[in-house]
């Protein structure tokens, strides 16, 4: 196995279907995403046939299309090498973040370094592995489910996506932040020190504030003016970089239309005109990032929101965001009392 960094200790385990085998110990391994196998069967003997090589490099061809992938909707570069095997960091003595299990070896190996359970947070497609709003939404009930496992079942906890550079990070730092009981930006520091990742703090920041405001939503409308194009899309809002949705153009208006309901935050989009990225000068824009690029933005906000909601909600999503204790009492009774029918959808698959 390949461990990223300084590993310290190693996990413990929780089980999938596809990898349950005769043990005197009591593991658990529980999805919190969509069912998918992620078990790889490997040939015995000591030779390498082509067929074995010819995988290897189909193995090699995923992970750089991951990588790809992942750098592109996260704004980081990160990459990963499925082909190399699990990999993984401590970073707590309790709690491990690592990528995908490949083996039943690897629960083996999880199991000698004392896991009791393995949170999975595999999905289909995996490119919503790294869609921040897609996170938000289902970070309360993962959280949930990750906080009553832990409590039951004890020991160390492994966590992991794909990659265990994304969404594994991020529910990590979000059960450190609303249950450890460290501020976000500690929490993220200590994950850094252990290990290269790129959780989605805007996320964390908005679920924390969803929890305690209430998750509202409002309608936003957005406009391209021109009957000179054919086809007009916008990326990014509430579906990511990685997708589009298409404008509705409106013959007496000449113009193309888009009419969509958004939770409270800040949406960051681009238009696609005839397959053109464009952003639209009538809107309003981002100043250029890091790589220079210029988004169009849309603040959103509910109606009736109090000046003591607006001002909690501003302080979780600000800068250095932290918890008072009876903040961090609030999402701990919410979180406990999160009922099942409350998962449905949120990374959870349940078994036949």
């Amino acid at each position: 196995m390949n461990c990223l960094q300084n590993l310290l200790k190693e996990p413990p385990i929780v089980g999938s279907r596809s990898m349950r085998r005769p043990s005197p110990l009591n593991l658990t391994m529980v999805r919190g995403g969509s069912r998918r196998s992620n078990t790889v069967k490997t040939a015995s003997g000591a030779s390498t046939s082509s067929a074995e090589s010819g995988a290897v490099e189909a193995g090699t061809e995923k992970s750089d299309t991951y990588s790809t992938n992942m750098t592109q909707a996260m704004g980081a570069v990160l990459t990963y090498r499925h082909e190399l095997g699990m990999n993984y960091n401590f970073i707590r003595p309790d709690l491990i973040v690592g990528s995908c299990l490949q083996s039943p070896l690897d629960v083996d190996k999880l199991r000698d370094i004392g896991v009791k359970t393995v949170f999975c947070l595999q999905q289909d497609p995996d490119l919503e592995d790294f869609d921040a709003f897609d996170l938000r939404l289902r970070l309360p009930a993962v959280i949930s489910k990750l906080h009553k496992l832990v409590n039951h079942n004890g020991g160390v906890t492994y966590i992991h996506c794909t990659a265990g550079l994304g969404r594994a990070p991020a529910v990590t730092l979000a059960y450190m932040f609303w249950i450890l009981g460290y501020s976000l930006n500690e929490g993220h520091q200590l994950l850094q020190s252990k290990r290269a990742c790129f959780p989605k703090l805007e996320a964390i920041k908005l679920a924390t504030a969803d929890i305690l405001t209430g998750l509202s939503k409002n309608s936003i409308t957005l406009k391209w003016e021109s009957d000179s194009c054919s086809s007009v899309e916008i990326s990014g809002l509430d579906v990511g970089w990685g997708q589009i949705i298409p404008l509705t153009y409106n013959k007496e208006k000449r113009a193309w239309y888009l009419e969509r309901e958004l939770p409270e935050g800040r949406y960051e989009y681009k238009y696609i005109v005839d397959g053109k990225w464009v952003c639209n000068d009538n809107e309003k824009k981002t100043k250029a990032n890091a790589d220079g690029h210029v988004n169009n933005y849309v603040q959103v906000s509910r109606d009736g929101t109090s000046d003591e909601e607006r001002e909690l909600r501003e302080r979780l999503t600000g800068q250095n965001p932290d918890l008072t204790k009876e903040e961090r009492l609030m999402i701990r009774e919410y979180l406990e009392h999160c009922s099942r029918s409350d998962e449905v959808g949120l990374w959870v698959s349940h078994d036949d």
